[in-house]
Parts: C-alpha cells; sequence; structure tokens
C-alpha cells in the first residue's frame, strides 16, 4: 500500500529545496581577469625584455589581472594599439608623439622609462664610416611602423640622403642582423636603450661598426623639436669604437579611459620593482620617480599623477 505526503507536510520542504536551488543560483560567477596588453617590439629589442618582466610583476602583484606581451614594430605602431584599445600598455619614443597635446587625448603617459639611442651599425671592415657614406649603400631603416623608421627617415632627410639617394629597406631588428650578416644590406638603423641585445649578440660573431651620429643632433632639434640628445655608446657596450649619436626619451604609455587605481597600482609597481626590471634590461635601471614625470608632450594620466604626488619624487 503506497503512502502519500500530506500537501501540509510536504509544502516546508519543497520551500527548503527552492532556497537552496535559489541560493545556488545567486552565487557569484568569478569575475574575469582585467586584461592588460603590452605593446612592445621585436623579441630581441630593449621593449620586450622590460615589457615581459613587467607582466609578470603585474600578474605575480595584482590579484585579478592577466598581462601579456604584444610583439611590434614597434613606437609607431604601439601608439596605435593603445590609443585605438587593442593594447592597454605600450611603449613609444617620444619623437612619434604629436608636437602638442591634443585636445582630448586617447593615449597618455605612466612615465618617461629612459632614452633611446639611434645605432647605425655596420662591418667593421666595410667601407661606412660616417653618415654621408650611406649614399648609394643599401641600408635599413627600421620596419614600418617603428619609431627607429621615424628617427632615422628624419636624420637622412636633414642630412640631405633621403630621395633615392640610398637604397632602403624597412627591415626589423631581427632581419636587419641577418640581412647584414648575409651581406644583403651594408647598414642598418635601430633606436633603442642600451645594450641593444639583438647587437649584442651580433657583435658576438660579427665584427661590427657603430657610426658616430652625434654632430646631427642639433640639425634633428632644429627640424624636428627640442626632444632629441646626444648621448654615449661606451666601447664595453659591442666591443666596437666608442662614439656619441642622436637619442630621446622612451615612454610607457596607457589607454586614457583605463580607471585611475589601476594605473596607480601599475606606476607604484613600475617604480617600487625597478631593481627587477632592471635584472631583465638595464634599460628599466635608470628609472626614477624625478625623471619619470617629465613626459612632455603627453600629460600623465590621473592615476599616475596620484601616485607620484604622493610619492613627492
Amino acid at each position: 500500500m503506497s503512502r502519500h505526503w500530506p500537501v501540509r507536510a510536504a509544502a516546508p520542504l519543497v520551500l527548503a529545496l527552492l532556497l537552496v536551488s535559489g541560493l545556488a543560483g545567486c552565487r557569484d560567477e568569478p569575475a574575469e581577469p582585467t586584461r592588460i596588453r603590452i605593446a612592445t617590439g621585436s623579441p630581441t629589442a630593449v621593449y620586450h625584455a622590460f615589457g615581459q618582466s613587467l607582466a609578470a610583476v603585474l600578474n605575480r602583484e595584482l590579484p585579478g589581472v592577466r598581462a601579456e606581451v604584444v610583439v611590434t614594430a614597434a613606437s609607431a605602431q604601439n601608439v596605435r594599439l593603445v590609443g585605438s584599445g587593442a593594447a592597454e600598455l605600450g611603449f613609444t619614443q617620444a619623437d612619434v608623439l604629436p608636437p602638442r597635446e591634443p585636445e582630448h587625448p586617447s593615449v597618455l603617459a605612466v612615465a618617461r622609462v629612459y632614452d633611446d639611442l639611434l645605432h647605425l651599425v655596420t662591418r667593421a671592415g666595410g667601407p661606412i664610416r660616417t653618415l654621408a657614406d650611406l649614399r648609394g649603400h643599401r641600408v635599413s631603416v627600421g620596419a614600418d611602423g617603428s619609431g627607429t623608421e621615424i628617427t632615422a627617415t628624419r636624420l637622412l632627410k636633414v642630412a640631405q640622403l633621403d630621395g633615392g639617394r640610398i637604397r632602403q629597406e624597412h627591415l626589423g631588428l631581427d632581419d636587419s642582423m641577418t640581412a647584414l650578416r648575409d651581406g644583403r644590406i651594408d647598414a642598418f638603423f635601430f633606436s633603442g636603450g642600451l645594450p641593444v641585445r639583438g647587437v649584442a649578440d651580433l657583435a658576438q660573431r660579427t665584427s661590427l661598426r657603430i657610426v658616430d651620429l652625434g654632430e646631427w643632433t642639433e640639425s634633428l632639434r632644429r627640424g624636428y623639436g627640442q626632444v632629441y640628445v646626444t648621448r654615449d655608446i661606451p666601447r664595453t657596450m659591442y666591443q666596437a669604437e666608442p662614439v656619441s649619436t642622436v637619442a630621446n626619451p622612451n615612454y610607457l604609455i596607457v589607454r586614457a579611459d583605463l580607471p585611475a587605481a589601476l594605473v596607480r597600482d601599475v606606476t607604484r609597481l613600475l617604480m617600487e620593482r625597478r631593481a627587477e626590471l632592471a635584472a631583465a634590461h638595464p634599460a628599466a635601471g635608470r628609472m626614477s620617480p624625478r625623471s619619470a614625470i617629465v613626459t612632455t608632450p603627453l600629460p600623465l594620466h590621473p592615476g599616475a599623477a596620484q601616485w607620484y604626488r604622493a610619492a613627492k619624487p
């Protein structure tokens, strides 16, 4: 004989089951991690090494953040990626930026991080000893969309070596090194912080000459603005004769619409973990809060400005 639960007795049990089911359905789903894509450059250049180390710091110390590096052609492409929202952070040379602050910027600054030095690299036994010696030779001026391309193109113009006076190739650092080693080009330009790991590696296998470009700094300043300065490349960098060359500041930039609290944390870790970042590349160790705030013509992101004001550099 089957038993039938009274409706009155069953009601509390049904209600309890419904409540448990409802509570289970109301539990918060795990939040999606905040994605931070860092636009860098060639895998053998400074931007990439710096970016990888910064990504590791952010992933370790900011819960809920997933940082990753993006290989790019470098500065000009990085500005486009950050400005369009395809990346959250990126590195760029100052001379890639517009000379005046835009009214509604899509990109802001986190910090001035170090100086990029323009390298003109050729074989030690070759005929190229000065910039003028490039005339008629095959020269890589950097990848399309790179800061190297912008600086090198400006330099060739002020030196009156544009307009087909050299045979230009547009190669990134890795391809430039291979082409020089194989004899397919006679020299290449690359702009990066000291030391550029790819150039240092090439110098271990091939005797190199770094061409002195220091005399052209003032011409570039007159033609394109005051961001350019003269810096030295010592013999110890690449086991080549010491030279001076054209340099310009390098910035870490950020999407303007990122939350201030997140950018404040990024700025804090960038400054507080300088020793760790410098282990990935010495250029990172040259940062300081005092120099980091000088990002003309780009204003600091409000979150970055908050951290610097609190730190009182």
